[in-house]
């Protein structure tokens, strides 16, 4: 009975030493999915002020640019 009751205690300390490791490496990864959502942000952000400025200067080459990618605009 003793060991019994023993062995569940330890199986609990694993478990919650594993969610322990778990958690804090699922931290990390949140962390670093965070900094990549926050960089593809700003990289869209800067990306889309340049394409203004393109098509306020140079709607022609605007326009290019939007048929190369995107496909002809009817």
């Amino acid at each position: 009975m003793l060991r019994t009751i023993l062995t569940i205690g330890l199986f609990a300390l694993l478990g919650v030493f594993a969610l322990n490791i778990l958690f804090g490496v699922m931290g990390f990864l949140f962390a670093l999915l965070k900094i990549f959502l926050v960089l593809a942000i700003k990289v869209a952000i800067v990306g889309l002020a340049i394409y203004l400025i393109i098509r306020i200067v140079s709607p022609d080459t605007a326009r290019r640019m939007r048929e190369r990618w995107s496909g002809s605009s009817i």
